[in-house]
């Protein structure tokens, strides 16, 4: 059992989240270990019983799922937060990404994407639902202007060149082994100046640093 993944669920929708787990408890490598109605509920039961993944609604009572995934992420050994969305919540998925979620996903998603989104944010190797992922990416960097200064930008400085095409292709969605092979060199290789990346732009996971790549116009929306 400590192959498996433990899911915590966070949505006010009762039926929601029996959908989710039916879906999730299906498979031999995930299991749900929490649920919760709301965020202050996630944050007290998810304090004695610690999960791997969260997949965290944004809109609930008492508490929402953007205060929640800040608070949650500040702690610890924090677990990694996919934030559930729809498009009319477009607003609040940048929020929830610079308070500490590692991603987020489509709420009308297909159940095999949810759980490959589950296994790849726990991974940790790979943006994931890529297409989803640079979908909203680049609706939402439309309204954002581009940074010519800041922290953001003069991190971004400081990447080598290598570490620059690394974070390009980190940016359309590409996993380790793809950039390998773009690249032509080891998945090891890639791996490494990923790690980097992610010192020098400060970013917790691959997700923070491709909004990074867009804020700064490294990355450009249709590129």
């Amino acid at each position: 059992m400590s192959d498996v993944v433990k899911v915590a669920l966070v949505d006010d929708q009762q039926l929601v989240r029996a959908g989710f787990r039916m879906v999730i408890d299906s498979q031999p490598d995930l299991t749900v270990a929490v649920e919760a109605s709301d965020g202050a509920q996630a944050l007290r039961l998810l304090a004695d019983h610690p999960v791997d993944v969260v997949l965290m609604d944004v809109r609930m009572p008492t508490m929402d799922g953007l205060t929640a995934t800040g608070r949650l992420t500040a702690r610890p050994d924090a677990p990694r937060v996919v934030v559930l969305t729809t498009f009319d919540l477009d607003e609040y998925v940048l929020e929830a990404i610079r308070a500490g979620a590692s991603g987020f996903l489509l709420k009308d998603a297909p159940p095999e994407e949810m759980l490959a989104a589950i296994r790849t944010v726990h991974r940790g190797d790979a943006v994931i639902a890529p297409s989803s992922t640079r979908r909203l990416l680049e609706h939402l960097v439309t309204a954002l202007p581009t940074t010519t200064d800041g922290p953001a930008h003069q991190a971004l400085g400081e990447l080598t060149e290598r570490e620059r095409e690394v974070l390009v292709l980190m940016a359309r969605g590409r996993s380790n082994t793809e950039i390998a092979a773009e690249l032509f060199v080891a998945e090891a290789t890639v791996k490494t100046h990923v790690g980097r990346v992610l010192a020098k732009l400060d970013a917790r996971d691959r997700v923070q640093a491709v909004v990074t790549a867009y804020e700064t116009g490294l990355v450009r929306p249709g590129s």
